[in-house]
């Protein structure tokens, strides 16, 4: 009989908790839920155990204090650190979570040598530079979630707008998940028909306006955390693409190696995402406009990385 997958979720707050639950709903696997905080994710992963009967699921659901009961872990997911609060952007936290997630990221080589990394910790893209570096792992082996979130949220606000489904809605959103990220308007489809057939170009530039300010949109209304569904689901999104092997088609953070005039950085780019992590890196054609965006989000990612390497 073949062994479960087991999937480790590191911090236990709104995202990883949401992710959690969504995992054990799918029955795909095993969870290991850790947060420093004794007591909060032994007591969130019972009462997710107790829900799996009612789920029909066979998931087991533990919570730990202990990194080392992360050990054997298929996939790896960092949540763990400092949430955004009004008025503060990404990069805000990026010295805080850096120490956080750096000192996480370190000690997992040791206990699961050969699992797939997913970083959701903001500034998403530095953070998952941080963990390739610290744990040495092939970079293929970490990526970030950010382009799936975005791109999920652009979706949403297309579909909004066009008064169509949000999954007839098909759309990028590239460079570094930031103020800067690139949703490509080139990209923006409903079935496969251009976007500009349901929306005209001043509502298309409003809603990319608004996909670059959806997380701070969500935080001034929730004014003590940040968002944690579309997360969460976005993180579910790419733990179920390797854990089942889909060759997955997703927008994900990866380390670029000359692709789209990048390298040595992480940025969003559409991937192939399955067992092995990032199987390829997929370069589409962007108009010159977009190029330029790309470029210029790819440069603010790399000034927190300057940013944190003089700190």
């Amino acid at each position: 009989m073949r062994e479960r997958q087991k999937v480790s979720v590191i911090g236990a707050g709104n995202v990883g908790a949401s992710l959690a639950q969504l995992l054990a709903q799918s029955g795909l696997c095993d969870i290991m839920l850790f947060d420093i905080a004794e007591g909060m994710p032994q007591g969130k992963a019972l009462d997710l155990a107790e829900a799996c009967p009612l789920w029909g699921s066979s998931s087991a659901v533990k919570g730990t204090n202990g990194l080392a009961d992360t050990k054997g872990s298929s996939v790896i997911v960092i949540t763990a650190g400092l949430a955004r609060k009004p008025g503060m952007s990404r990069d805000d936290l990026l010295l805080a979570n850096a120490r956080i997630v750096g000192g996480i990221a370190e000690k997992i080589p040791a206990l699961s040598p050969d699992a797939v990394i997913i970083a959701v910790t903001n500034p998403m893209d530095v953070m998952a530079q941080l963990v390739r570096e610290k744990t040495g792992f092939p970079s293929q082996r970490v990526v970030g979630m950010g382009g799936v979130l975005d791109s999920a949220r652009l979706r949403a606000f297309i579909a909004a707008e066009a008064g169509v489904a949000p999954g007839d809605v098909q759309a990028i959103v590239m460079g570094g998940h930031g103020n800067q990220m690139v949703p490509v308007e080139s990209l923006m489809t409903v079935k496969g028909i251009p976007a500009r057939s349901f929306l005209g170009g001043e509502k298309i530039q409003a809603i990319i306006g608004r996909t670059r300010n959806g997380g701070a949109e969500i935080v001034s209304l929730l004014k003590t955390g940040s968002a944690y569904y579309a997360p969460a689901a976005s993180g579910f999104e790419m733990v179920k693409a390797v854990l089942l092997d889909e060759k997955k088609v997703l927008p994900c953070a990866v380390y670029l190696e000359g692709q789209y005039g990048a390298s040595g950085v992480y940025a969003g780019v559409p991937v192939v995402l399955g067992k092995a992590g990032v199987e390829k890196i997929i370069e589409v054609p962007l108009l010159p406009e977009e190029a330029a965006a790309f470029d210029r989000s790819v440069s603010a990612v790399r000034s927190l990385l300057s940013k944190l390497k003089n700190n």
